[in-house]
């Protein structure tokens, strides 16, 4: 089940405990608020994944909370659904123009709201792993850019060497099966022998050079990146 965290910015009782509801179902932890106060108080405490916000609320409205989000460092990475009944083409610029993710209209599919929550998480996870980099030691790999350094000297690898060193150094310390880096690369089923990630694992530690020792072998199961204390 989902566990992201998502905030509910909504004056309207019914509305905001339908979506809630829906979201709960979903998996989701869900927080409302029904003002623009208490949204901004509620992102400055917590962890937030997506807000789902009005426009039309009382005191600070939902277009200054998005601007307000948008200006701090802290919070304008977060995604925004704006869920309103001011459905103007004019409205719907701005509100996009301001940051938000997406739009929806008042009123709504509780199922239709589901799937455009979906997209965005996806869209929003998609994102941050593409501007992902992982640095350990001399060693950094840029995700989205598929680039690997060592030492900031690029290093050319396969894209089955790309994805083998990728698997194990986002895990420092977990240790993979032949099989499971296999089924993680290529997917279940592909056709390709446990004794190929040998192969592999050869020439990507002779390619990383000294740094290779970082791939260590785990005698009878398979191989794992070394944990750095």
């Amino acid at each position: 089940m989902s566990k992201e965290h998502i905030l509910i910015v909504e004056d309207e009782e019914d509305i905001l405990e339908l979506v809630k509801y829906n979201l709960t179902r979903e998996g989701y932890s869900v927080t409302g608020a029904v003002t623009g106060e208490e949204a901004l108080k509620v992102v400055a405490s917590s962890s937030t994944d997506l807000i789902i916000l009005d426009l039309m609320l009382p005191g600070i409205d939902g277009l200054d909370v998005a601007k307000k989000l948008k200006e701090n460092p802290n919070t304008r990475k977060i995604p925004i659904i704006m869920l309103t009944a001011k459905g103007e083409e004019v409205d719907i610029v701005t509100g996009l123009e301001l940051g938000a993710d997406d739009y929806l209209t008042k009123p709504f599919s509780p199922r239709i709201l589901l799937a455009r929550v979906r997209a965005v998480l996806r869209r929003h996870l998609k994102k941050q792993e593409d501007q992902t980099e992982i640095m350990i030691d001399g060693i950094k790999i840029h995700l989205g850019r598929r680039i690997v350094q060592l030492n900031d000297k690029p290093v050319d690898l396969t894209f089955t060497e790309f994805e083998l060193l990728v698997l194990l150094a986002k895990k420092p310390g977990w240790v993979f099966t032949r099989s499971q880096i296999v089924d993680a690369i290529h997917g279940v089923g592909y056709a390709v022998t446990e004794r190929s990630v040998d192969v592999q694992i050869v020439g990507l530690r002779k390619k990383l050079g000294e740094l290779g020792n970082y791939i260590e072998t785990v005698r009878s199961i398979g191989y794992r990146f070394k944990e750095i204390e």
